[in-house]
């Protein structure tokens, strides 16, 4: 996404699959709601006012539409493909390692935008975006969108790290004491990006366009640093809030984190802060897919409609430190306040690597390693091989 090259290649695994997702019906009226929504969701991004009275924007939802709201939390992308494979669920927050998959499945269909009357204010940069949209037809809603940062103890690191090699490379960290069982690593293969990420920086010898295209001997190497790594992490997480119990009372002091966590271990009063190092970052742009067999269709329309109001997007983005979908959110949201997006990168699309799902046809170069061989082999690397 965040260059042309990655947006060739997203739209060549797109355009591979357009024959097959055609197939799907796109719905053409919205009738009366079915009286529920079943949506799987990355944590922090559906929230009733549980957790913080002040950020709900489900309440209203079913009150106005009738419709209640079912929400199954997924951890990572990988789950929330299984998830949607399996079925009983009508929407789902995919980030686009994710999204091309469900499309090449079947298991999403075609969005009607003109049933959705406030698609005309999502950011143009994600409108037509090549992780959700194939042959120029839409399979989903924009929703939010953010880099992956690095988390850091406040009281170890005086100042902001500068590179992510606190994670990656054995050192003192600036306390005196080893970096070896203090940080931690994403427990996902997509996490073999951010080593190519640190590597592109690091090692312009490798000639690495793009994290999410590497050659034989680009992996290879991103798979050395990680068996560095793997030396040094205390933990693999993919539960955000175990993650942010780990900082708390398991002496974590850095790693690979989202805004979300971030932001509520600030709110508890807890020395934590995060950056974008040099080497620049990951990130997720995540859109609301529709299940191709989805039971409340109509329901999941007014859903999709709901969640792209100014309101509701500025509130998220707020509560989990990520970008707005809607530019209109960024100014007048009381929780967000007018500095809210800039503080969380609106100006930054640009500078992150979205991810994708890797293919073996790449536009970089050719031949690059498949998401298969990332997902068998970054098991190995977990489990010391």
């Amino acid at each position: 996404m965040k260059t042309i090259l990655r947006s060739c290649t997203a739209l060549t695994l797109c355009c591979s699959f357009a024959g097959q997702a055609a197939a799907q019906a796109m719905m053409t009226e919205i009738g009366p709601g079915e009286g529920q929504v079943d949506i799987v969701a990355w944590p922090g991004y559906i929230e009733r006012g549980e957790t913080d009275a002040a950020y709900d924007w489900v309440t209203e939802f079913e009150k106005a539409t009738s419709c209640k709201v079912n929400v199954k939390t997924a951890n990572t992308s990988d789950e929330m493909v299984a998830l949607m494979n399996e079925g009983g669920f009508d929407l789902v927050t995919a980030s686009g390692d994710a999204s091309l998959r469900l499309v090449a499945g079947k298991r999403v269909q075609e969005i009607n935008v003109d049933l959705i009357p406030s698609w005309k204010a999502v950011d143009e940069r994600l409108q037509n975006a090549p992780w959700h949209t194939v042959d120029g037809k839409h399979y989903g809603v924009p929703y939010q969108w953010g880099p992956n940062v690095l988390m850091y103890n406040t009281e170890v690191f005086k100042e902001a790290p500068t590179s992510w090699n606190v994670v990656f490379e054995e050192m003192d960290l600036p306390d005196g004491k080893p970096n070896k069982g203090r940080v931690q690593a994403y427990d996902g293969p997509i996490h073999i990006a951010d080593a190519a990420n640190y590597l592109r920086f690091h090692k312009p010898e490798l000639g690495i366009k793009s994290p999410y295209e590497l050659n034989e001997d680009q992996y290879a190497a991103a798979l050395d640093l990680l068996r560095v790594q793997r030396t040094l992490v205390s933990r693999y997480w993919h539960d955000a809030y175990i993650q942010m119990d780990d900082f708390k009372n398991e002496g974590v002091v850095a790693s690979g984190s989202w805004p979300f966590q971030v932001n509520v271990l600030v709110s508890e009063g807890m020395p934590i802060a995060s950056t974008i190092p040099e080497e620049g970052a990951t990130g997720w742009a995540d859109t609301t897919m529709m299940h191709a067999e989805a039971a409340h269709p109509n329901c999941a329309y007014m859903w999709m409609e709901h969640s792209l109001s100014p309101k509701v997007q500025g509130d998220l983005a707020a509560w989990f430190g990520s970008v707005p979908s809607v530019p209109a959110a960024c100014s007048g949201n009381e929780l967000l306040t007018d500095e809210g997006c800039k503080a969380n990168g609106f100006e930054d699309f640009d500078k992150i690597s979205f991810w994708t799902t890797p293919v073996s046809k790449c536009a970089s170069q050719g031949e690059c390693v498949p998401y298969y061989r990332w997902v068998s082999d970054y098991i190995g690397v977990i489990g010391g091989r």
